[in-house]
């Protein structure tokens, strides 16, 4: 019987990156829009109060943290939102589950909600300047509100519209009420706390903006509101890039939070 000889080959083996077209899409867009922006302010609109380019921007960022400007206006943004997003992402979510496991809960908060939630949270920003002070307290509880809504909404439409025949098969196999909720309830609401947390996001930044405008000694918000005074464009494009880039950078950390805690919302895309 004949046999078989492996002969294993001495050619190195070669690594190769594989890079998502996504991610190529998306750095031509940025590199589209920097072109674009450039020539727009060189060519189009030649007066710098209206409009700064790209460059006049990047410069301004340096003289902001050559001065020590830029890392004190981060530092006092970032807290705000911080301590604002977990709060009311925190509040939001336990106060989702309460109203999608009681119905008690859901009838009594609901008109409260409701209420709260067509008033506008910027009309507010005063108040909270006026009870809590000048300072970080009254800053977070502006992004507090921002936050809270969306996710506190996303948070019981997720668990309240669970898949009953996924809930009937659990069922089937005596799970428990506490076994449906960690199991099948929680799990299928994981994609709407998410996209309610991406929406707080965005309104969390923007009540860092009216809560630093309104009052505050520091602060990107701040900054913007003192460029603005001075007519300094360059200066408004670069707290208006600061918070664009926070924006993004927060909204891909929770793409990597819901890529972990959901993972099979992604394998059907990439087989």
């Amino acid at each position: 019987m004949a046999s078989l000889t492996v002969v294993k080959s001495n050619r190195p083996t070669r690594f190769r990156w594989k890079v998502k077209p996504a991610l190529w899409r998306g750095v031509l867009s940025l590199i589209s829009a920097a072109i674009i922006w450039e020539l727009t302010a060189t060519y189009l609109i030649k007066n710098r109060l209206f409009f700064a380019p790209l460059s006049a921007v990047a410069v301004r960022l340096v003289e902001m943290y050559q001065e020590g400007i830029l890392q004190t206006d981060i530092l006092a943004s970032m807290q705000t939102f911080v301590v604002g997003f977990v709060l009311g992402s925190t509040v939001a979510i336990l106060l989702g589950v309460l109203m999608a496991l009681s119905d008690w809960a859901r009838d009594f908060l609901d008109p409260w909600i409701s209420a709260m939630y067509a008033t506008p949270y910027i009309a507010l920003a005063p108040l909270f300047v006026l009870w809590l002070g000048i300072g970080l307290a009254s800053h977070a509880a502006v992004v507090f509100l921002g936050v809270f809504f969306p996710v506190l909404i996303n948070t019981y439409s997720g668990l309240a519209t669970t898949d009953r025949i996924l809930l009937e098969v659990a069922r089937s196999y005596n799970a428990n009420e506490r076994q449906l909720f960690t199991k099948v309830r929680f799990p299928a609401a994981l994609p709407y706390i998410i996209t309610g947390l991406r929406l707080g996001v965005a309104r969390g930044l923007v009540g860092v903006v009216v809560a630093e405008i309104f009052g505050a000694r520091a602060g990107l918000g701040y900054r913007l509101l003192i460029s603005g005074n001075s007519f300094d464009t360059a200066g408004l494009f670069a707290g208006i890039f600061l918070f664009a880039f926070a924006g993004v950078i927060s909204v891909e950390i929770l793409k990597i939070v819901e890529r972990r805690l959901a993972p099979w919302r992604f394998q059907a895309n990439e087989e």
